[in-house]
């Protein structure tokens, strides 16, 4: 009897496995097989197709091919990027047309480029979607701010943090900014022997930004803050590393060297910005928001002062601590990388064309004089260079591809599209469409942008650098006059060109970015009448 019930019980537990098995199985078979088929089907009865999807990896296999096959080696001087920098959309695009399916793993995603449905996506039905989760690595890095919250989260810390970045607030950054640019330049000078100096500038524009985004930040934390972005720009080169070398799934939860200083690196971030938010806090009577320029640490420490005040005892605060300090993090990743590459791509198109390279400085000289440092007031007046910012931005975005998904069944257009679906926008496609920007929508022509960027192409939904809608980049204005200021004072005093070592090879790793960086001759200008001969016009 005994041996019975100790047998029933073992069969039992047997059972038991082999359900918790079956279930399993059965999920699994679900979810990387059964409703990848369901969703290929569903898409193909409204004429939408795409790459098919492999058991797992989905087209993980050719997406890698293609990417490898397109990075092996430079490009012609060229700004036809697109089979480059989104090869996987270049390539599908001619088979499947603009709008298809793709399998990162068994994640669906389906490409959208036609501005239409991006305006619906962005901006009038932006209720329907939502962003997806950033990969690990950068979530690491860009923190848990606005860009990467949603919902009424999201709506206050913009509501607290948008008169940081009103242009009339900007301009009072510029002296300090411009500072900063002059003493860049003379450092130029002084690494030369001659009136030429080769400079690799991309490292260059990140310590650059690196000044003004620190300023713009922890105003007058600046020196504590300057400590924390050096800390989390050495755990953004940790993860560009781990970005070119790690495939294997959870090698981040591994405890190997990089891996190690990356944790370091977090929790010394953390630690000062804490102790930062609280020095300011507790000084916050006796300093206040001063007459000087509104920091964001400042303008969320006052919110969340003002809430600690009208806030019951047991109602938590809906500004922490910790939401200021993710903040900062998120306007560090995101300022400094967007700003330094607007500058880096516009100096080597400058550099690529030097007839726009002398128009520039004729309006640059005609506004600011030969060697007068740009006010708040000249920077305005600038129209060309706004141009050419624009062109630039235009042809080399820094994000080159946008995510959502639908956060309920949705109608797109005329296609029904699932709610968990996510919608890849190639905004680097856009950008370079014939059909919206003309025949010469890869050449740099930023006189097409002369009577405003609504009037560029075909569709004013055609330029979306920064975004569109509602969750537009809060820091393009920052961007621009940080770039319009560098670039209006390098033009007066030098004269640029591409160096011989200079290899044309745009990649995106997180941003795009030179893969072989982007060394610049500079010639010192003694006199205004020697420009067009250095230009070799």
């Amino acid at each position: 009897m005994e041996d019975d019930m100790m047998f029933l019980k073992w069969w039992l537990k047997v059972v038991l496995i082999l359900l918790i098995v079956m279930v399993f199985g059965v999920k699994i078979f679900v979810l990387l097989w059964w409703k990848p088929r369901k969703i290929e089907e569903h898409f193909a009865k409204q004429g939408i197709r795409g790459p098919p999807y492999c058991f797992f990896i989905g087209n993980a296999k050719e997406l890698v091919s293609l990417m490898v096959e397109a990075s092996s080696k430079p490009m012609p001087f060229s700004h036809n990027i697109l089979p480059r920098v989104l090869s996987f959309y270049h390539h599908w695009k001619k088979i499947y047309g603009p709008t298809f399916l793709v399998w990162f793993g068994p994640t669906v995603r389906l490409t959208v480029a036609e501005p239409d449905l991006i305006r619906e996506i962005f901006s009038s039905k932006a209720e329907f979607y939502e962003k997806n989760e950033a990969h690990p690595l950068i979530k690491q890095l860009e923190g848990d701010g606005l860009l990467s919250l949603k919902g009424e989260k999201w709506a206050l810390h913009r509501k607290i943090i948008t008169p940081t970045f009103h242009m009339e607030n900007l301009k009072l950054l510029i002296p300090n900014a411009t500072t900063s640019i002059v003493t860049m330049l003379e450092k130029w000078l002084d690494m030369s022997n001659s009136d030429e100096v080769e400079i690799e500038v991309s490292q260059w524009y990140q310590n650059l930004t690196e000044e003004t985004v620190t300023r713009t930040a922890f105003g007058s934390s600046y020196e504590d803050g300057k400590h924390i972005f050096q800390l989390q720009a050495q755990q953004m080169v940790l993860a560009s590393e781990a970005f070119q070398k790690v495939t294997i799934p959870g090698y981040r939860f591994l405890p190997t060297k990089r891996n190690r200083e990356s944790w370091r690196l977090e929790r010394e971030i953390k630690k000062s910005l804490m102790r930062v938010i609280e020095r300011r806090r507790e000084n916050w009577d006796k300093e206040g928001m001063q007459n000087g320029p509104k920091d964001l640490l400042g303008l969320m420490i006052q919110a969340s002062t003002k809430e600690s005040v009208n806030s019951s005892p047991a109602t938590a605060p809906a500004i922490t601590a910790r939401d200021i300090a993710e903040e900062c993090k998120s306007f560090f990743f995101a300022g400094e990388q967007t700003t330094s590459n607007l500058l880096t791509w516009t100096t080597v198109l400058l550099a690529m064309h030097p007839q726009w390279q002398v128009i520039a400085r004729d309006e640059v000289l005609k506004v600011c004089g030969p060697r007068d440092i740009p006010t708040k007031d000249d920077v305005s007046k600038l129209k060309t260079l706004t141009m050419i910012l624009n062109e630039s931005l235009r042809l080399y975005p820094p994000i080159v591809a946008s995510i959502r998904r639908a956060k309920a069944d949705v109608q797109l257009g005329g296609c029904k599209v699932p709610r968990g679906t996510e919608l890849l926008i190639p905004i680097l496609a856009v950008h370079h469409d014939q059909a919206i920007w003309g025949n010469d929508a890869n050449e740099f022509n930023p006189s097409r942008f002369s009577d405003g960027v609504a009037r560029a192409a075909k569709h004013p939904v055609s330029f979306i650098p920064f975004g569109i809608g509602v969750r537009t980049c809060i820091g393009q204005n920052l961007a621009m006059l940080q770039a319009k200021l560098t670039l209006a004072i390098i033009l007066q005093r030098f004269s640029f060109r591409l160096s011989p070592k200079y290899q044309h090879a745009p990649t995106v790793l997180m941003l795009l970015y030179p893969q072989y960086g982007a060394p610049i001759i500079f010639k010192s200008l003694s006199s205004n009448s020697s420009i067009k001969e250095d230009q070799g016009l």
